[in-house]
């Protein structure tokens, strides 16, 4: 079963972002996700960040990473948070800033 990929907003910037090599490594990888949802590795705690339920995908030699979390019993969605440098950690640090403005809009 293929899985929809969904993105949210600002990771939908930071893909259209992307110069043209990056931006086709980065689209073969989702389109990767979309096959196998667990093709990336589980994250937990980073940079003093809760991410448990997330998940990470290299990109670019390790350079880069693509942040998502998997929703639905049966993974009916892969919904890509975040997509950015690995350097000192940010990206880690918006998907969490995301995540919660998402929390706080839908109480």
């Amino acid at each position: 079963m293929v899985s929809k990929i969904e993105f949210h907003p600002a990771a939908a910037k930071e893909f259209d972002a992307l110069d043209g090599s990056l931006k086709k490594e980065v689209a073969s990888k989702i389109d990767a996700l979309a096959e196998n949802p667990f093709l990336g590795k589980h994250l937990g705690v980073r940079a003093n960040v809760n991410l448990t339920g997330f998940y990470k995908l290299y990109v670019a030699k390790k350079t880069y990473r693509i942040v998502y979390r998997l929703i639905g019993k049966e993974i009916e969605i892969v919904e890509i948070i975040g997509i950015g440098k690995r350097d000192k950690k940010q990206i880690y640090k918006l998907v969490v800033r995301r995540v919660e403005g998402v929390k706080k809009r839908r109480t």
